[in-house]
């Protein structure tokens, strides 16, 4: 028979393993949406990996979901969504987004502060840009994760272009900053959505682009509607950044911010190696387009120009001043150092 005694103590033994056994509520994952200033084509490349690695490590924590350009808000609103919250991250340069920092104007192509990719993250890790742009964009709510290049800027142009004289009256889309350089040139910046680029140089809105590299004109079809591609460039590498909304931000535990500075990090790293490798391949053995250059002696013009723009800016404000003092010092230390070993 049974004692109470061994009934009290089955009784708890089982109420204790039941209680052990017990699952535990499954809690949700945490889910941002993120825009990326790239569309689809090109998204797979720039940013899609890093996505996709992220949310597989992050194992049911966090998911990222991945919207391209102007899928939920208009490039030109990107900044303004994330700093509300509507959004909670954003894959772009400062320029494009019209952020509304000291540093906007040196976000995708600044003239001529990068001959390299491997420029961009020197001068953000080692040089101290990094530094300004978090304190810049702490100031508006916004939460800066890390920086990173993109190509080069050349332009592809439906007519050859052999010297500046070819650039004069050229309906080019480029960036906001560029633009306002290359204007001096005769050129007159187009500003439309990035989607709407192929059917506006078929249409004659546009005859040409100054927007990237080789790589991406051949990757989102852009070589099927120009016929040129000018080696001459105004910038060796995009400047590019991730961004979160503040708020968010700082809701995530360390671990998972740490995760998602070293998944971005390692898109940096993808982007530059896919970038390099197109650029040279594309060139030698790209089928579409015909290769034109503008002679250095008269592109030296182009360089000198350049420094004017950039002592311009630097005089609008104390941290443009910075930035650009910055600029000054990397590239003369660039200069005296000679030719730099291939990177990427």
């Amino acid at each position: 028979m049974t004692t109470r005694r061994k009934f009290l103590t089955s009784g708890v033994i089982a109420a204790g393993a039941s209680t052990l056994a017990a699952p535990a509520l499954a809690q949700a994952p945490i889910k941002w949406r993120l825009q990326t200033y790239a569309g689809a084509a090109l998204g797979a490349e720039v940013i899609k990996p890093a996505i996709d690695m992220f949310n597989e490590i992050a194992a049911g924590q966090m998911e990222i979901e991945l919207y391209y350009a102007d899928q939920l808000v208009p490039t030109g609103e990107l900044f303004q969504a994330m700093q509300r919250g509507t959004i909670d991250a954003v894959q772009s340069d400062d320029d494009s987004m019209a952020s509304p920092t000291e540093v906007t104007v040196f976000g995708g192509y600044f003239p001529f502060a990068s001959r390299y990719s491997l420029d961009v993250p020197v001068l953000f890790n080692k040089y101290g840009l990094g530094e300004i742009w978090d304190q810049e964009y702490a100031k508006v709510g916004v939460k800066h994760i890390s920086a990173g290049a993109w190509d080069p800027c050349h332009f592809s142009t439906k007519d050859p272009i052999n010297s500046l004289a070819d650039l004069k009256g050229k309906r080019v889309f480029t960036f906001p900053t560029a633009g306002r350089f290359l204007s001096q040139f005769g050129v007159v910046p187009v500003t439309l959505p990035w989607e709407d680029i192929e059917v506006a140089v078929q249409t004659g809105e546009l005859d040409g682009i100054a927007w990237s590299g080789i790589t991406e004109v051949y990757t989102v079809g852009w070589s099927n509607v120009t016929e040129y591609f000018l080696t001459n460039n105004i910038s060796g590498a995009w400047i590019g950044h991730f961004f979160a909304n503040m708020d968010r931000w700082n809701e995530l535990p360390p671990h998972l911010q740490t995760l998602v500075k070293v998944c971005f990090d390692q898109s940096h790293m993808h982007r530059q190696q896919w970038y390099w490798g197109g650029e040279a391949d594309l060139r030698v053995n790209g089928p579409k387009l015909k290769l034109t250059t503008i002679p250095d002696a008269e592109w030296a013009t182009v360089e000198a120009a350049a420094h004017t723009f950039w002592d311009e800016i630097g005089a609008e404000s104390e941290t443009k001043a910075k930035v650009v003092a910055i600029f000054k010092e990397y590239n003369a230390v660039m200069e005296k150092a000679g030719r730099p070993y291939r990177y990427s």
